[in-house]
């Protein structure tokens, strides 16, 4: 059926084919362009890549060398992290401390005994402070979880509520104070004072406050070890001022029993002398003989003077200097004494705190004494008092989960006192995290942070073997540089060989590729290390493993990672290893050499802008626009090539069928003329 002829239908000697034909040769030119810029749009993408490689490759080098190097990095590492740590920054230095903890901070938190899980707080206006901080609320009445709520909504981050579940149909109330240390007791006053109370969460009592008299009647003064020193000691508006080679004892007279909570509580202050504060004697004078002489007739004698010659005179000795900061005595009744913890040096006063229960035993405290044996140091003691910590406001918790107190640590034998568990004042750059309590030292080193350092050197590797491995492949028609490739996936691998070697005549990156192996194994001599000028001598090299035999994949350029000499190397050269990357060597405190210097160096040149990789691309979107301006051009030209066959075709039909219809009608004329004889 398909060479039937259907007038107006089809065409009688298929004029459409045989215009496709003509146009296919037509077109060709068109196709050659088309296929031309799909060409130029994968070299482009390919170029896109190597320039995404290798300005990965360029972060990861400035990276070892920039303000943000890994080489700055500190951490802080702990004996043992139960009791503190440590966060570094990059401003901390180097170094190892010796911490006790001896108590940590803690805020008031105060439970009330169990309730029934339906009682209601009445309305009123519930006062609670911290500190010297006051909460007030304006309470309209209702239920404990709403009371709760209301706490938390209006504790302005000072206080805050919840309730315990204790049994079924119970509950206890907790309130706590969300600021930790002494000076930040949770107390209670208007209907608060009733609700505590009431709920059995604290009791009324008086805070045990003992304020110790410092007076010239009470205090006494003597010298140190039997010093030719007289006593300098002098008491001014209850600061009592104790001398080098002085001592003072101040009368407290308080018994403490072995379970008791009071505390002692005196404020210190160390001024250190920087020169000598010793007279140095002078020689004796020697006898004084008076002159005697007689007259007589109006003549005077004078007699001879004396003669009393004096050996030769040899100053003593200055004292050695002497420094003790553990001035601070305890007397009991029975005779026997307790030396507290050592102070530390301060130019203003510093608050102090001692558990007397540690200290005293159950004895009878008489005085409080100042023995100061230092030859350079002047130290002062005020605001002496006795305290019950667990009182506040006149309140005493029933039930306290936990007291208010301040974080004791002492630093290499020095007592550091804070209200908060995260110091950050004590060490520059570091912030000492306090977590439990020990009686014995803990090791606290900031070190530099070789796992960055690790890390950051890792990335580099990586980042250069891609690169090596693109321009590879890009260079080369070597099947076996794809089946190297072991880390590649399938698609990869795939994708990896549709490029292979598409610009294997292309100089610049064959030159690239060898100036990059050449920054990656040329010496870079350090300062610090005298041995160590290769990446080789820290593990890395194009043969780390020290694998035996031929292996053609060790001669394109890759480095390998030697992890045991990487990690051996960052444990002592770190500094070193900096210089290695990047160093100084004119002094302008601006790196001018080093692998990742030169690499980063010699990959500018083609990720910036305006650089290689840019004129690449955009050479090559030239070329495409030009094409697609000529495939514009050829598709106007084949659409108007088309139509001109079209239209003769059409005639050419035309043309057939009027003679097909002429001859029809010769054919009929000559039927009939034959019928009419």
């Amino acid at each position: 059926m398909s060479d039937i002829y259907v007038p107006g239908v089809r065409s009688r000697f298929n004029s459409d084919q045989i215009i496709e034909d003509l146009m296919k040769l037509e077109r060709i030119p068109r196709d050659r362009a088309q296929n031309n810029i799909d060409t130029l749009r994968l070299q482009k993408s390919y170029w896109q890549e190597v320039g995404r490689r290798i300005n990965s490759l360029r972060d990861s080098a400035r990276h070892l060398y920039s303000f943000q190097n890994p080489f700055n990095e500190r951490i802080g590492s702990s004996s043992n992290d139960s009791v503190i740590t440590a966060f570094a920054t990059r401003e901390a230095s180097e170094q190892s401390f010796s911490f006790t903890v001896k108590q940590t901070a803690a805020a008031d938190r105060f439970l009330s005994q169990p309730l029934d899980d339906k009682t209601r707080v009445e309305a009123g206006i519930y006062t609670f402070s911290v500190g010297n901080d006051e909460i007030s609320i304006n309470y309209r009445g209702g239920t404990l979880r709403n009371f709760v709520d209301t706490i938390n909504n209006r504790g302005r981050d000072k206080i805050s509520a919840s309730l315990i579940n204790v049994r079924s149909g119970t509950i206890s109330l907790l309130i706590e104070s969300k600021l930790t240390g002494a000076e930040n007791r949770l107390g209670f006053s208007g209907d608060a004072a009733t609700l505590a109370i009431q709920f059995g969460m604290v009791e009324r009592s008086n805070d045990t406050l003992k304020n110790i008299d410092i007076s010239d009647s009470t205090v006494q003064k003597s010298v140190v070890n039997g010093s030719a020193n007289n006593a300098n000691v002098t008491v001014n508006d209850g600061v009592v001022k104790v001398a080098p080679l002085s001592a003072a004892s101040v009368p407290i007279g308080i018994t403490i029993g072995s379970e008791s909570p009071l505390v002692l509580r005196l404020e210190t202050q160390t001024r250190v002398e920087t020169g000598d504060v010793f007279n140095v004697p002078q020689p004796p004078p020697g006898p004084n003989v008076p002159s005697s002489s007689v007259t007589y007739g109006g003549i005077t004698i004078e007699n001879q003077p004396s003669n009393a010659p004096l050996p030769e005179f040899t100053p003593p000795p200055p004292p050695v200097r002497q420094d003790d900061m553990a001035v601070l005595n305890l007397v009991f009744s029975d005779g026997s004494t307790a030396k507290l913890p050592a102070i530390s040096d301060s130019n203003s006063f510093t608050a102090r705190q001692y558990n007397l229960s540690d200290v005293a035993r159950g004895k009878t405290i008489v005085s409080l004494n100042v023995e100061n044996t230092n030859t350079h140091r002047e130290v002062s003691i005020g605001k002496v008092e006795i305290l019950d910590p667990t009182s506040t406001s006149g309140f005493k918790p029933l039930n306290a989960v936990s007291t208010a107190r301040d974080a004791i640590i002492t630093m290499e034998g020095i007592e550091i006192i804070r209200t908060t568990n995260n110091i950050d004042d004590l060490i520059p750059g570091v912030t000492l995290n306090v977590r439990g309590i020990s009686d014995k030292p803990v090791d606290l080193r900031i070190t530099a942070n070789a796992d960055a350092v690790k890390e950051a050197i890792i990335s580099f590797v990586g980042n250069y073997n891609r690169v090596m491995a693109e321009i590879n492949v890009l260079t080369r028609r070597d099947d076996r540089i794809i089946d190297e490739l072991t880390y590649l996936t399938k698609d990869e691998s795939d994708a990896m060989r549709e490029r292979l070697g598409i610009f294997s005549g292309d100089s610049t990156l064959n030159t690239f590729r060898t100036n990059l192996q050449r920054a990656g194994t040329a010496p870079y001599p350090t300062s610090l290390e005298r041995d160590l000028a290769l990446l080789a001598q820290i593990g890395i090299s194009s043969n780390a493993t020290r694998a035996s035999g031929y292996d053609p994949a060790r001669l394109r350029g890759y480095l390998e990672i030697d992890e045991k000499v990487l990690d051996a190397a960052l444990e002592s050269k770190i500094p070193a290893i900096k210089e290695l990357f990047a160093s100084d060597t004119t002094g302008s405190l601006i790196a001018d050499t080093g692998v990742a210097f030169n690499v980063d160096s010699l990959v500018r040149p083609f990720v910036e802008i305006g650089g290689i990789i840019s004129l690449k691309t955009s050479t090559i979107d030239s070329r495409i626009n030009q094409d697609e301006r000529r495939i514009v051009n050829l598709d106007r030209q084949l659409a108007a090539k088309e139509q001109d066959l079209r239209i003769q075709y059409a005639r050419m039909e035309a043309a057939f069928s009027r003679m097909e219809q002429m001859s029809n009608s010769l054919d009929n004329f000559s039927q009939q003329n034959r019928g009419n004889r």
